[in-house]
């Protein structure tokens, strides 16, 4: 999440939507982001609102993605830090020290069928709705933009918030990550279909 009080904003950051991009760029043009002390980055907006209420007056951001795309692009994160540990590279092998979701999944899914038939049934975050980290009972995200169309989207931020524009340096970025479509047997595809039963609806996703 990113919070500026000045410019009462709050953008929540839901996971493998070019979140860290988009954090990047407001932290570099905004100088008073902050986030809640003691909630995760990636809380959702019902978590936000019930540590700090007084954020629900603020204009939300939050961005989602194809959801077959998406748990690819999660399961590709993985993957490249459990490879740079068994390489024996430091920052690697620390981080998955200390990020115990990381770790359990790169464990217990050691291919791209077992995150997507299992992994969901073992952490509750591979499988909640991107929708739920944008809504909550009383509240849903003023703005939410598109992965797919990211940098045209945080323009349109921008521009609702006057502040100045540059193109974006995307980070995180898998170059060589294959078409999402080229990796799904059908159980898989219906797997996330079923799972993400209310993003696809919401945002009108197909595979």
């Amino acid at each position: 999440m990113v919070i500026s009080d000045a410019h009462r904003l709050l953008f929540v950051h839901v996971q493998k939507t070019g979140g860290s991009t988009i954090d990047n760029r407001l932290d570099a043009v905004l100088s008073d982001t902050r986030q809640v002390p003691g909630i995760d980055r990636h809380a959702t907006l019902g978590q936000i609102l019930a540590a700090e209420p007084g954020l629900a007056a603020y204009w939300t951001v939050g961005y989602v993605r194809n959801p077959w795309a998406r748990m690819l692009s999660w399961f590709r994160m993985v993957e490249r830090f459990k490879e740079r540990a068994d390489r024996g590279r430091r920052g690697a092998d620390a981080f998955l020290k200390k990020n115990h979701f990381i770790k359990g999944v790169a464990d217990a899914c050691p291919d791209f069928e077992t995150f997507v038939m299992k992994g969901p049934d073992q952490w509750t975050r591979l499988r909640t709705p991107q929708v739920r980290y944008l809504t909550s009972k009383t509240r849903r995200a003023d703005f939410i933009g598109r992965q797919e169309t990211l940098e045209a989207d945080l323009r349109a931020v921008f521009a609702r918030l006057e502040l100045p524009w540059e193109p974006l340096e995307s980070v995180n970025v898998d170059k060589s990550r294959p078409d999402y479509r080229e990796v799904y047997t059908d159980p898989m595809r219906r797997r996330i279909e079923e799972i993400f039963a209310k993003d696809i609806a919401a945002f009108n996703y197909s595979f």
